[in-house]
């Protein structure tokens, strides 16, 4: 076959798909239409998560997981739009790695509603504004975010869902040349995730705090002196070139999420439960709490402390474990946990990333 004959080839496979994905969206208008009747909720992430592991674990080439997974997520968005509309709060404004986490995971048929926090996030969610919220909860090299863990103690919301994206910083501006440069616009974070790199190349250009790396790709837009570190999705959405690609200092940096709804989710198979607790201060509590997930053989992934507010030098205990609260072993642990602590809170069970 000549290049002409293998065209022709690819339009027939493209037209055969596309009469694919039109079956596909009018099965969803069809489920959509069951679960109004039912009174089921529309957004299903569990099916979701069941649905691209399946099609992973088929999967043999030469498409990459990662590609397969990307491609099914945009079908997923598309599908989930026409059974019914889904709007996703996340930490704004547009561009934030929030919002591409939040594009990465709901695709881009869902409805976004940027919040000025993440408390704003957590209102929108909890007085039905949105369906669902995305809100960073640690980052690889800066640790937990706090506002979040502490949001999660008086919330009453659930994890419904977690991501992890990895975070590659960019230098934006419409300087043709480093030596134009004037000054280096971004996050504080960001900046000092890109500390090492700005010394070697820009250790005499001044460097100016933002909002956020959206504000300043908005900064670098305006002004052709000025360079800003942000995403790649800030370069696109505010027309600003890259000026340099991946000026991280650590290319390992990544940043963990969580989808945050209103109602529990049923379990998958592959799940983490996270959990938090208060304790008594005396010596061997905190064994004497872990110890049934260790004898019972359920990994703890994450354990994390927090200043009680209303106890000052008390700690509310932040724990990720694996497995659903609805199994019977963990269910279990659970119960026996509770009996030993003097609060226990379950935040939700949810499909492990």
């Amino acid at each position: 076959m000549n290049l002409d004959d293998w065209r022709s080839r690819i339009n027939d496979l493209d037209n055969q798909i596309l009469d694919l994905l039109t079956q596909r969206a009018e099965a969803a208008l069809q489920i959509g239409d069951l679960k109004r009747r039912q009174d089921a909720p529309s957004y299903a992430p569990e099916r979701e998560a069941d649905i691209v592991r399946r099609l992973i674990e088929k999967n043999r080439g030469p498409l990459a997981s990662d590609t397969v997974a990307a491609v099914w997520r945009q079908i997923l968005s598309g599908c989930r739009a026409v059974e019914a509309p889904l709007t996703v709060a996340y930490l704004g404004p547009q561009a934030t790695f929030t919002h591409q986490a939040a594009l990465q995971r709901f695709g881009a048929a869902a409805t976004f509603r940027p919040g000025r926090s993440i408390g704003e996030v957590f209102d929108d969610v909890e007085r039905g504004r949105a369906d669902v919220g995305v809100v960073p909860v640690e980052n690889s090299t800066d640790g937990a975010v706090n506002v979040t863990l502490d949001r999660l103690i008086v919330s009453d919301t659930l994890i419904c869902g977690e991501l992890k994206l990895e975070i590659t910083h960019h230098l934006l501006s419409r300087a043709a040349e480093l030596d134009e440069v004037k000054r280096v616009v971004s996050h504080p974070q960001a900046l000092a995730q890109c500390r090492g790199w700005l010394a070697e190349h820009l250790a005499e250009v001044a460097t100016e705090d933002t909002l956020s790396t959206a504000v300043a790709a908005e900064l670098a837009a305006a002004d052709a002196t000025v360079a800003a570190i942000a995403s790649e999705l800030a370069a696109q959405l505010y027309n600003v070139p890259v000026l340099e690609s991946r000026i991280e200092d650590n290319p390992q940096n990544a940043t963990r999420f969580l989808v945050v709804g209103r109602r529990p989710i049923g379990p998958t198979g592959r799940d983490k439960t996270s959990i938090l607790f208060a304790m008594r201060n005396v010596p061997g509590a905190l064994y004497r709490i872990l110890e049934p997930l260790a004898r019972d053989g359920i990994n703890l992934t994450k354990i994390e402390s927090r200043p009680a507010k209303q106890s000052p030098w008390e700690y509310v205990i932040f724990v990720d474990l694996e497995g659903h609260r609805d199994t019977p072993l963990v269910a279990s642990v659970l119960r026996e946990i509770g009996e030993r602590t003097l609060y226990l809170k379950i935040l939700g069970s949810y499909p492990a990333a």
